[in-house]
């Protein structure tokens, strides 16, 4: 195991501190437990991921990253780990992901259950994404789509 000198320079951690450690200890407060609910829903079915996402860094500031997640596999289908690479994303995707994201914490928060506060988030983030006649993969394209344009 180990980390990369990229994401310890980000994350304001040391190597020590993340070795071996579960991936949460970077899971920022404001993240919406719904878009982990979807990644580990579409690692299961060995699809990969983009999100955008908020963490929380070792020095108790955070930082957003347009992440891609998905699933090494071993010999057959039998899963050996997870890669994900990750990209600075543009103020505009984060703005637009911040008010989706503030939405869905608040309806998460109504729920004292981790699992079925995810699961309300979730509903809702699927019920908000089909008001507006895209799925989740349209939505993350569609501000992945304006970042290319105002670089």
């Amino acid at each position: 195991m180990y980390a990369n000198d990229v994401f310890l320079r980000v994350s304001a951690y040391t190597e020590t501190e993340v070795v071996g450690q579960p991936h949460s200890i970077i899971r920022h407060p404001d993240m919406p437990r719904c878009v982990f609910k979807l990644l580990w829903d579409r690692l299961a079915e060995r699809r990969e991921l983009f999100a955008y996402v908020v963490n929380l860094a070792g020095d108790g500031a955070h930082y957003w990253v347009f992440a891609h997640v998905t699933a090494t596999l071993g010999a057959g289908t039998s899963v050996r780990g997870y890669h994900s690479n990750r990209r600075v994303p543009s103020r505009a995707a984060i703005a637009e992901a911040s008010r989706l994201y503030e939405r869905l914490r608040a309806e998460e928060r109504r729920f004292p259950v981790a699992v079925d506060a995810a699961r309300a988030g979730h509903d809702l983030l699927l019920s908000t994404l089909d008001a507006d006649g895209v799925d989740y993969d349209e939505w993350v394209w569609s501000l992945a789509a304006e970042e290319a344009v105002s670089r």
